[in-house]
């Protein structure tokens, strides 16, 4: 009971032992120093041509001379590092891969940016006629605009299509960790919903590769939405416009909740909870645009102790919502402190029939589900994040209703799926190695978190518990619990071979949840 009140994991004592020396830091290298770095490395035989390696031929590239990858295929093949073992689950990269199975040219993923609307949307010459009608409708056009061949009638409430949430797994959208490989892995443990990434309204609209990559969908994502980010009705009027003609989705989600400071700062995110008629033009300006069911996720309010969200429910349904997801704490508690749920059941308890709630904060157990559910029956389903981060298998757990002991070697399994899956979607090169192993020690500075259930006193193990320093059951749960970044690094050399000369990493998201008892 103590142990439990200063939020510390309650482990059997025959599990723990003393926490391990600090390990000191490196520190960070410079701007300098890392384009020096990168310089080095395009002059490095490994950095090959991509259309020479395909090929085979050094006459292969168009670019000849002027390339700036290298053309020397011996030197590649004496420095390239040692294939791993398996079968290659996706290769246009030709001699650059890093398998010697068969390759597969058919890939399961949709959503791509073309090279043509890249192209137009580069010279900012793409036409966005329905969006930009509704905004004419609205009163909210910002610029010189060609009038539309065909005039965009706002969608009655009866022409929308409609989702039923209800009851389903909902794998919340997760910035950076909650990539499409990662998503194909809840699914395969039971996740009914998907989400991509938050992606910002104004990059997608300057056609930026790196942002439309966070719309890719996979095939085994059957109920799939994307997210979106952006401060003004145009912007993201027109992003909804372009996903809708360019995308599959199946609904479009509306980020009015991010808690970080350069999205808030730009007058997006969980700053236009301050703003209701922004919000409220942004929702109409949308929603107008398409037929497909517009979502928006909001927190509870700006800050803390000053809850707004529930004298909006309303209103955000008149606007044009199909549903509105609720994140039960404040911008200003970031991700401290327990999730308000009687706030959440306050605001689903007011919210118009019409207007699905979903609930959002701290569930990490089948029992924190039902409880969820079973407290406000207005409540449509809950969206789960970080407890999807730390054990995926949560949604095997609620559609079982059981507490899963799951051992190390399904867990390795698990993380060898996931390994697959990012060979798939981001190479099977060295680079594409490498970035799967970089994306596979993101989400293990999260999994480490989880303590198995034979190892505690008390089951099922809280959201805000900091885990004590413990043995596991054999020497891989050990590596497994392990809150070192050399130790994440030896999970993943067990799955994609040894790392580069010289790697090294560090985490991108530390959540303050765990950085103190007292946050709760």
């Amino acid at each position: 009971e103590e142990l439990v009140a200063k939020a510390i994991a309650p482990v059997k004592r025959e599990y723990l032992r003393p926490p391990p020396l600090t390990v000191l830091v490196k520190e960070k290298k410079s701007r300098r120093q890392l384009k020096r770095e990168r310089q080095q490395e395009q002059k490095s035989p490994l950095h090959i041509c991509p259309q020479v390696a395909k090929i085979g031929n050094v006459n292969a590239c168009r670019y000849d001379g002027n390339c700036r990858f290298s053309h020397d295929l011996e030197a590649f093949k004496a420095l390239k590092p040692a294939d791993l073992e398996g079968i290659c689950p996706f290769c246009p990269y030709g001699l650059a891969c890093r398998f010697s199975g068969t390759h597969k040219k058919k890939s399961s993923e949709m959503n791509g940016l073309s090279k043509d609307v890249q192209k137009i949307l580069w010279k900012n010459k793409m036409s966005f006629p329905r969006a930009d009608s509704q905004l004419k409708q609205l009163g909210l056009d910002t610029r010189s605009l060609k009038k539309p061949k065909d005039s965009c009638l706002k969608l009655n409430a009866r022409e929308k299509k409609l989702i039923d949430f209800r009851g389903k797994l909902y794998l919340a959208p997760l910035t950076t960790v909650g990539n499409l490989p990662f998503r194909r892995v809840c699914k395969a443990l039971g996740a009914d919903i998907t989400c991509g990434e938050m992606a910002m309204c104004t990059n997608l609209l300057q056609g930026q590769a790196s942002e439309w990559a966070l719309l890719r969908r996979h095939s085994s994502e059957d109920l799939f939405g994307v997210q979106i980010c952006g401060a003004y009705p145009d912007t993201v009027a027109r992003t909804v416009d372009l996903i809708d003609s360019e995308c599959n989705v199946d609904f479009i989600d509306i980020n009015m909740g991010c808690p970080i400071d350069i999205v808030v700062n730009k007058g997006a995110g969980s700053s236009l909870l301050t703003k209701p008629m922004r919000m409220k033009n942004i929702i109409q300006a949308a929603s107008g645009t398409v037929d497909k069911p517009l979502t928006v996720k909001v927190r509870m309010g700006y800050f803390e102790g000053r809850n707004r969200v529930d004298s909006l429910i309303t209103d955000i349904c008149h606007w044009g919502a199909s549903s509105v997801t609720i994140h039960g704490r404040s911008r200003q508690q970031r991700y401290s402190k327990l999730a308000d749920w009687d706030y959440i059941y306050q605001c689903a308890r007011k919210a118009p029939d019409a207007l699905q709630v979903l609930g959002n904060g701290d569930i990490f157990s089948y029992t924190d589900w039902n409880n969820h559910i079973s407290d406000c029956s207005k409540l449509s389903t809950c969206m789960i994040a970080r407890g999807a981060l730390i054990k995926p298998w949560i949604f095997t757990e609620v559609k079982e209703q059981r507490h899963w002991d799951i051992s190390s070697g399904e867990r390795l399994s698990i993380l060898k799926d996931f390994v697959h899956s990012g060979l798939e979607h981001w190479g099977s090169d060295s680079k594409g190695v490498e970035t799967t192993r970089h994306f596979l020690l993101e989400w293990l500075s999260y999994t480490h978190r989880y303590i198995p259930v034979g190892l505690l006193d008390v089951i099922p193990q809280q959201s805000n518990w900091r885990p004590p320093s413990y043995f596991g059951r054999n020497d891989l749960e050990t590596l497994m619990a392990s809150d070192s970044a050399a130790d994440w690094i030896r999970i993943s050399e067990m799955v994609l071979g040894r790392v580069p000369a010289g790697f090294s990493f560090a985490p991108k998201h530390k959540s303050n949840a765990y950085d103190t008892a007292e946050n709760g």
